[in-house]
């Protein structure tokens, strides 16, 4: 009898040594979890069981047996941020963003997270004071509080945050002064010296703004204080920071002159003043050389005239000076920026006659367009104008209204000549309609169709998608469903103008680059190598497949650049890397066999949807461990189109005779 008690006892203990063994989730973190799902009315419904690790909680990832990572983002959770987040010390990154139903305080204990990076919590309806515990996350890099309802003062303690990158918090109630240090016992934000992007729009802040809490040894890149009731002036320290780009001050109650020391700030793009109590006469600002937007108004600025020096900032784009007491007349140079260029063949272009519709309250403008390389258009040259007019390559800020594109009566010239000055070029009348300079005028639909050929052939250099000179046989403007169009700058801004350290990776193609958009949302730019056809082509290709293939097993693009001779794609970001990270161990994630199980399955239906469902079919010819890409939830996602194959291709049948791939170690 004794001897079947044993071995009973033998098996439950048998039993139990099972489970602690198949269990993948580490039991403090498992608590904290059911903790957290326990203060939230509504989370995801793969919540389920007593193990997050191993029964592949959405939103959850773990590394050897500890969570990592609480990507939650969009995903409709409700309730309150329990205190218990501070049991899950090898915690890296919380993203908690777009969940309106999250409201209450921030728990105080948030400090305990040593090894947290980013903490993401961007239009939530989180409430309170930020708390002073902050501060202790001394691996912080991106802080995004932004668009919550966030009360009282910015926590000191933040200075000690030295790793920082991303400070923003916008769009919240938080007021004060702007906190800077007090010698060595009180820390501020002027100790941020890593820290690009200062994002305090749209908040209760008041004060004036410290001297000392800029100086030379800053990096930022941004400075955003609008809407905001700060007073004072702008301390010349300001112009210390030599790496600043964009710089808000716009809608406070800032006073004094604007400072002839901004003239120092050489790399700014981005200048806002308006909407302040503004003294004196507008400095010059001639060094500012890649200034595209200056915005001054609504200032109580001296009586003066329009300054001759505005025109010779070449890379200006946008100009406000409304409501400052301008006087006199409008400078001839005014209308001729040094870099105006066109991209049609044209000679030049002029403006003139301004004038206001009082009747309509509309702003005139006659738009003379002269030819190249002869005194007169012809019929094509006419032609080659108005398309260029009616197809939106010209797109007016915000803030305008529509412009109408009206063309005045053609001259015609006989072939013997005339004089010369008859000759100079044809005037082209531009009306704008609402307060705007410009916008489109659609050429008539059966017109636009009979014409389109020559339209396109006219148009090559303006539209980029017309041809791509990446080989001899070119290829046609892709077919977007979807994906976004991003410029250069946008790109460079996100990447903190592609630093190595957001370089993540990259291959025969060219580097993938981490970015991180406005939002808060992080990215993959995938950035072609210049000169390199067969970056082109696979550039091409991704486009129009990426595009229009949408699968949960399949990477997603979310836009691309073609922007000054560079090709770049952009796409979610995918946090674990690729499946080979994983299985040479280089990523940390153990990979047991049901997750070996569920990465095959996921990879399966992936290339299911693309061989079978896909229209027309997509055949991927390069699938490898390399190009399997693992997001925070471990499903595998299919990467990598470069060498894809179009099954509904004319020129391309059933049967492929080329071997397409690349050379790979054994795995």
């Amino acid at each position: 009898m004794s001897s079947r008690i044993g071995a009973f006892m033998l098996l439950i203990l048998l039993c139990f040594q099972f489970l602690s063994v198949s269990a993948l989730t580490n039991g403090f973190d498992a608590s904290a979890l059911q903790a957290l799902k326990a203060d939230w009315t509504k989370y995801p419904e793969s919540w389920v069981g007593a193990d997050p690790c191993g029964t592949n909680w959405v939103g959850i990832t773990c590394t050897n047996d500890r969570v990592v990572s609480i990507s939650l983002g969009n995903l409709d959770v409700e309730g309150k941020l329990s205190s218990d987040i501070a049991s899950l010390t090898e915690l890296q990154i919380l993203d908690l963003s777009y969940n309106t139903g999250l409201t209450g305080p921030l728990p105080s204990n948030i400090g305990q997270l040593k090894k947290l990076k980013n903490l993401i919590l961007v239009a939530c309806s989180f409430s309170g004071q930020i708390p002073e515990s902050i501060g202790d996350l001394e691996q912080l890099i991106y802080l995004s509080l932004n668009l919550n309802q966030f009360s009282g003062r910015i926590p000191a303690s933040i200075g000690r945050l030295s790793n920082l990158y991303w400070f923003d918090i916008a769009d919240n109630q938080i007021e004060g002064t702007l906190p800077v240090s007090n010698g060595t016992s009180s820390p501020g934000l002027d100790m941020l010296l890593e820290t690009k992007h200062f994002h305090f729009g749209k908040n209760k802040l008041s004060g004036v703004i410290p001297e000392t809490l800029f100086s030379s040894k800053m990096t930022l890149i941004h400075v955003l204080f609008d809407g905001n009731n700060l007073t004072g002036d702008i301390p010349d320290t300001l112009s210390l920071v030599k790496t600043l780009t964009v710089l808000r001050l716009d809608r406070n109650k800032l006073t004094g002159n604007i400072p002839t020391s901004l003239n120092n700030l050489t790399n700014l793009q981005e200048l806002y003043l308006a909407n302040n109590e503004f003294t004196g006469s507008l400095p010059n600002l001639t060094s500012l050389t890649s200034l595209y937007t200056l915005d001054v108004s609504n200032n109580t600025l001296e009586f003066s005239p329009i300054p001759s020096w505005i025109s010779s900032l070449r890379s200006l784009a946008t100009l406000r000076m409304e409501g400052i007491n301008l006087n006199g007349s409008i400078p001839n140079s005014f209308f001729s920026p040094p870099q105006l260029q066109t991209v049609y063949p044209v000679d030049s272009v002029a403006v003139r006659n301004i004038r206001e519709n009082t009747t309509d309250h509309q702003l005139l403008i006659d738009l003379l367009v002269f030819p190249l390389g002869r005194e007169s258009f012809n019929e094509t040259g006419m032609l080659l104008v108005n398309f260029a007019f009616s197809n939106q390559t010209y797109k007016p800020p915000p803030i305008f209204g529509p412009y109408i594109f009206i063309a005045d009566p053609y001259t015609q010239f006989s072939d013997g000549g005339g004089s010369k000055s008859s000759n100079m070029g044809v005037i082209i009348g531009a009306a704008v309609g609402g307060v705007v300079l410009l916008l489109l005028l659609t050429l008539a639909g059966v017109y636009a169709l009979r014409q389109r050929k020559r339209a396109d052939r006219a148009t090559d250099q303006n539209n980029p998608f017309a041809k791509w000179s990446t080989s001899k046989s070119s290829i046609d403007a892709p077919q977007l469903m979807g994906a976004k169009s991003f410029t250069f700058e946008e790109l460079k801004k996100c990447t903190d103008n592609f630093s190595e350290a957001n370089d993540v990776g990259g291959g025969g193609y060219g580097k993938v680059y981490r970015g991180i958009l406005p939002s808060g949302q992080l990215i993959a730019i995938k950035r072609a190598q210049q000169g390199s056809l067969q970056g082109g082509l696979e550039f091409k290709t991704e486009i129009e497949l990426l595009s229009r293939v949408h699968h949960k097993n399949v990477v997603r693009l979310l836009g691309f650049c073609f922007d000054r001779s560079e090709q770049m794609l952009v796409y979610e970001y995918i946090p674990n890397g690729s499946l080979r990270d994983s299985l040479s161990g280089k990523s940390g994630i153990r990979l047991d066999w049901i997750r070996r199980l569920r990465i095959a399955l996921g990879s399966g239906k992936g290339l299911a949807y693309l061989h079978e469902l896909a229209d027309p079919p997509i055949i991927h010819r390069d699938i490898k461990s390399n190009n399997i890409l693992l997001d925070e939830n471990l499903t595998a996602k299919v990467a990598d189109f470069g060498l894809s194959k179009l099954v509904g291709d004319p020129e391309k049948t059933h049967v492929t005779t080329q071997v397409k791939g690349t050379m790979v170690s054994r795995e």
